[in-house]
């Protein structure tokens, strides 16, 4: 009996040709590899601005350690809790194709991992490469707890442009020199907007335009000329969303949210919360005799409170190739600075985010539902809550400062995660499925606010069945002024279809929607003052959290959930809960 593997009949031309591509491409055969991470959550002292404080890691590294997988990858990640904080991990963007024990937000997928305890996050890469990243999904706690996802293609397939020289994350986040769970403990005790950030940092560093001592502490990316640079962007902020710059370059927008995009050109960055995306860097030609700026602050529409009005920056260094010097980058040479939009410039974020298309090419279709079974319009917005008896609250006219979808404002249960009692049908007690599809009191959204401003509180879903085509408009409300708000959609990628300023026409907007190639992503802004339009297909079954990513405004409550059901097949059904989830 012949033991070979190839068929008899096949010539040996081809088998010589087919045994040369194992060689020459053994990638391509490459099966899924699982790749094990291991989390130990710990307090370790940081200094920056001139002073030190203790803060929450992951072993002991700020910001935390990368995730590196390719495409079509198991990623396991084994969580050991030795703080004082019960804690969650959120993989950001992760679609968790049935795996949405995972998934982390508190009490919505899981109850926290408390201390001395330990929870396996396991799921699978799927469909997905470019950028995400983990964060701690609880309280504040991911001001400090975060950390980049590097999602590879599959081996044999290349980027579809050009292939860098090198890549790196670049990680934007905001710095306190207080502590941040008591900052929100305060601002939601007294109802009084939190108090804003003393830095913003790049991969954890604030930068020279700081105090003095914080220079030494300046996130430096040195470069050769004449190469193509891959650049992450994470915006793992907290309540800002920033423009980013390098002065006297542009860069080449290539991908957003882990999903590769046509690709353009910019000399400036606008990027939300919870949002990611690459861009190709292409240094000069030759070497440029100086050095340059890399810059980030916030884009802010200042309607509510106040915000950190401050500059991150980093320095674009470049290699001297004519230097025999080891040291070959020159400290002595011009610095030059970019030029940012102005804080409020709206026209800006609207002119960025309209440039983003999906490619839609037949290898990278853009899957847009074309036809919608179930359409959904949320307000989204800031409100008031009364200030308790025997209270004084500092928040709008002595209330508190409340945040809301469709006015009501999301009460988050402590006794079961929604997954839990979604699994085992014991939602009594834990959450209706009467969350409102539209706003109960219509009013001029963008006009003049209604009298009564005050939110209603509840534990509300919206249920869906397996493979619903959805269409949501979300509409940003004028209540105690209009503001952007970054939202993020947990289990799903959406297409965004439209968007545009003031309230939402749904008799002549439709008509200008984009079902050809609009830009797919998994956390968009709603304009201030406007609405977006977004689809998906509710394709992934178990609960799934949505809700603004700036975190003042999801402590006040602009949060929701969505339940979607098993679907007939067992690859369209909720697996059981792993047995070590944690317990409430």
């Amino acid at each position: 009996m012949d033991s070979s593997p190839f068929p008899s009949s096949l010539p040996m031309a081809t088998l010589l040709l087919f045994s040369l591509a194992l060689l020459l491409f053994p990638d391509a055969t490459r099966a899924q590899q699982t790749r094990h991470y291991k989390f130990n959550i710990q307090m370790a002292n940081v200094t920056r601005l001139c002073s030190t404080k203790s803060i929450l890691t992951v072993n002991g590294q700020f910001p935390g350690p990368k995730i590196v997988a390719r495409e079509g990858d198991r990623v396991v990640v084994n969580v050991t809790n030795h703080a004082q904080y019960n804690v969650t991990i959120h993989w950001h963007g992760v679609r968790q194709l049935r795996s949405g024990w995972a998934d982390g937000p508190a009490y919505v997928t899981q109850c926290p991992i408390q201390t001395g305890q330990s929870y396996i996050y396991n799921f699978t890469i799927i469909g997905q490469r470019g950028t995400l990243f983990w964060h701690a999904h609880i309280s504040w706690l991911r001001a400090t707890l975060y950390g980049p996802i590097i999602i590879l293609p599959k081996l044999g397939l290349p980027y579809p442009f050009t292939k860098p020289y090198k890549e790196l994350p670049v990680i934007f986040g905001e710095w306190w020199k207080a502590d941040t769970e008591a900052i929100i403990s305060q601002a939601l005790q007294t109802g009084a907007g939190p108090n804003v950030s003393d830095a913003y940092t790049i991969n954890g560093l604030p930068g020279p335009l700081y105090t003095s001592c914080s220079t030494k502490d300046t996130f430096k990316l040195k470069v050769k000329p004449g190469k193509t640079y891959l650049l992450r962007l994470i915006n793992a902020a907290v309540n800002d969303e920033l423009f980013f710059s390098i002065a006297n370059h542009s860069v080449t927008v290539v991908d957003v949210d882990a999903v590769y995009v046509k690709p353009f050109d910019a000399a400036t960055i606008l990027i939300s919360p919870g949002q990611t995306s690459n861009v190709l860097l292409r240094t000069k030609r030759s070497y440029p005799m100086a050095m340059f700026f890399m810059t980030a602050r916030p884009y802010s529409n200042g309607a509510v409170g106040t915000y950190d009005n401050s500059t991150v920056a980093g320095i674009l260094e470049y290699e001297n190739p004519k230097s025999f010097s080891s040291a070959a980058f020159n400290k002595n040479l011009s610095l030059y600075k970019p030029s940012l939009p102005v804080f409020n410039d709206t026209s800006f974020a609207a002119s960025f985010s309209g440039k983003l298309r999906s490619l839609a090419t037949a290898q990278f279709p853009a899957k847009v539902p074309q036809t919608v079974d179930r359409r959904f319009f949320f307000t989204v917005g800031l409100g008031m809550s009364p200030c308790p008896a025997n209270q004084t609250c500092q928040g709008p006219n002595g209330s508190k400062f409340a945040a809301s979808v469709n006015n009501i404002s999301f009460a988050t249960p402590t006794t079961m995660a929604l997954l839990q009692a979604h699994y085992f049908g014991k939602t009594k007690g834990v959450y209706t499925t009467d969350f409102p599809v539209y706003p109960l009191m219509p009013f001029n959204y963008t006009g003049t606010p209604p009298n009564n401003t005050l939110v209603s509180n509840g534990t509300k879903v919206v249920a869906l069945p397996f493979n619903t085509s959805v269409e949501l408009v979300l509409q940003d409300t004028s209540i105690l002024g209009a503001e952007s708000h970054p939202l993020h959609l947990h289990g799903y990628n959406f297409f965004v279809v439209g968007q545009g300023s003031g309230n939402y026409d749904p008799t002549k907007d439709p008509a200008k929607f984009n079902l050809v190639d609009p830009v797919e992503r998994n956390t968009v802004g709603v304009p201030a003052g406007g609405w977006v339009a977004i689809r998906f297909l509710a394709d992934n079954p178990g609960v799934w959290f949505m809700h603004c990513h700036i975190e003042a405004h999801l402590s006040w409550g602009l949060k929701m959930a969505w339940v979607v059901q098993d679907g007939s097949l067992p690859t369209q059904k909720l697996p059981p809960p792993p047995s070590d989830l944690p317990k409430c």
